[in-house]
């Protein structure tokens, strides 16, 4: 999908002995969305954005190879006769020594002859510079300003990490002036090194510049247009994120020294074959385990007891992306896991006082947000009409940010409506759930609507769930509802075979336990999100019980 922005002028940064000011360009094309501010906790933010980038670079993708020029050459090497060789050597070497003396005499006596080569190749480095710029800003942190914090987001180039950094006002001071809202900026490739001259005895002035949504009728060039077909798997992933950080997962805390621990054996340990998997070992009372395969070394966390219910034991995979969290440990005082289950996505949440950090990695590195991970099909589906869903997102916008109990309140409506509204809102780029205040907030991912039809339907088990519901072809042959916990089981008919699908969805109508009959099922369970039958037992159960 193309979207176009349009900056005033572009980030600007400027250095001095005593301070450095930082000020970001935003998009003028969208609401108007600023901050002014400077910074108190200089070196812990400049720790965190560093991690955020961190985020943004990384790529853990195999990348096999290319072998085809080398078996090339062994091929002809096959070929040569190496006597002929030889006396060809001696007189290449013969000729190679007189140019050499021709060329060393040339260059000492004509070294202006040369200027225009060394003034071709400045040139080439500048436009290889400038085109690699370019590049780089495709996937630009979104910078979003709320009355209580600024928060970062991010995405990896591979896809399968996310970031996303929030800054309470506490970490700033003499805040000149803010406008709450989303915006995209100018983000330069030279940022990040300009964030490392950070330091605590400079004032560091932070600038979502509002003079960027100045407008000029003039002939002067004041703004730079940029047109970015940015990838449909981009977005989606983003709503996926979202999506899977209001599921229902494990949670527990990590000291800092802990996560440092886990570091160091992905450190000093390198896999040559698999498992390649980390098993969190969770026994209520008892310190957190976690087991490293294939060399099944245990770390035990003896800072930190696991306080739940029932022992279990979770695996996850795609472990070296933690080292982007090795830059926070100095300056955490905690780390809040989140894991969704064996072989789902996990997030790290770093507790740094006025800031948070939140690392989301999927399954596992191949396994991308965007093509495998359809965590929005497991968040709740409750049918909301569109009068209701914009009243319930107008109020949430009065506040920006609000647990769905007190917005549920406030609204005079079921619980169930809100949680329905708000994630249709999130898969829709409209919200975020912010896992470290347990909070749902306003993030509008792009000015205009998201083309739904081409993001949502990364695959077709969601369309084939419909098209089950209008052929009548869905049963539901069981129905107990236990605290609230509902249990569905029924049958799909799908051409001429029949599925038994059965699926367990909690209060806050969120698919928890799921089961089928089909091949697709008994291959994935989970992990790349409900089938097609499952889902059109859910669907059949929402539209009868209405």
């Amino acid at each position: 999908m193309e979207v176009n922005y349009a900056y005033k002028g572009s980030t600007a940064v400027v250095d001095q002995g005593d301070r450095t000011q930082m000020s970001f360009s935003p998009d003028t094309k969208r609401e108007p969305t600023f901050f002014i501010g400077e910074l108190r906790q200089n070196v812990a933010f400049r720790e965190a954005i560093s991690a955020l980038h961190d985020v943004v670079v990384s790529d853990m993708r195999f990348k096999p190879k290319d072998k085809t020029a080398y078996k090339e050459w062994a091929a002809k090497q096959l070929e040569i006769d190496w006597q002929l060789v030889a006396v060809q050597r001696q007189e290449v070497a013969s000729r190679i020594k007189q140019l050499r003396d021709e060329l060393q005499e040339l260059y000492n006596n004509c070294y202006q002859r040369l200027k225009p080569y060394y003034d071709a190749r400045d040139k080439f480095r500048r436009y290889v510079y400038e085109k690699q710029v370019d590049l780089y800003f495709l996937f630009d942190p979104v910078i979003t300003v709320h009355p209580d914090e600024i928060f970062f987001e991010c995405f990896s180039v591979d896809e399968s990490s996310y970031g996303r950094l929030g800054a309470s006002y506490e970490v700033f001071k003499n805040i000149d002036e803010f406008a709450c809202g989303t915006t995209n900026i100018d983000y330069s490739h030279d940022l990040y090194q300009e964030f490392q001259k950070i330091r605590s005895y400079k004032s560091t002035r932070l600038e979502v510049d509002p003079s960027g949504f100045e407008v000029t009728t003039t002939n002067e060039e004041a703004f730079k247009e940029v047109k970015i077909d940015l990838p449909d798997s981009w977005v989606r992933g983003f709503l996926q994120v979202s999506s899977a950080m209001s599921l229902p997962a494990t949670r527990f805390n990590l000291h800092p020294m802990d996560i440092h621990n886990l570091c160091f054996v992905l450190r000093r340990h390198k896999e040559t074959k698999g498992p390649r998997s980390m098993r969190y070992h969770l026994t209520p009372g008892q310190p957190v385990r976690v087991v490293f395969e294939p060399w099944d070394i245990e770390v035990v966390c003896a800072r930190s007891p696991y306080y739940g219910t029932s022992e279990q034991v979770i695996r996850v995979w795609g472990r070296r992306r933690l080292h982007i969290l090795e830059r926070l440990i100095p300056i955490a005082k905690k780390f809040t896991v989140h894991l969704l289950g064996t072989g789902m996505p996990s997030f790290y949440v770093a507790d740094l006082g006025d800031m948070s950090f939140t690392l989301g990695l999927s399954g596992w590195t191949a396994n991308d947000w965007a093509q495998s991970g359809n965590f929005d099909l497991m968040a709740p589906r409750s049918e909301v009409d569109n009068v209701t869903k914009q009243r319930i997102f107008n109020a949430l916008k009065q506040n920006w940010a609000e647990p769905p109990d007190v917005l549920a309140q406030r609204l005079g409506l079921d619980r169930s409506l809100v949680l329905g509204a708000l994630s249709a809102y999130t898969q829709a780029g409209s919200a975020i759930y912010d896992l470290n205040k347990q909070v749902y907030r306003v993030r509008e991912l792009s000015r205009e609507p998201l083309p739904m039809d081409k993001l949502r339907f990364a695959n077709e088990r969601e369309e084939k769930a419909t098209r089950f519901l209008s052929r009548n072809t869905v049963r539901v042959t069981s129905c107990n509802v236990n605290d609230g916990v509902l249990t569905l089981q029924g049958s799909v008919q799908d051409g001429s075979k029949t599925y038994n699908p059965s699926l367990t969805i909690d209060p806050d109508q969120r698919i928890i336990e799921a089961m089928c009959t089909c091949n697709w099922h008994q291959q994935n369970k989970l992990f790349k999100g409900p089938c097609e039958h499952i889902l059109a037992l859910r669907m059949q159960h929402v539209r009868t019980s209405r």
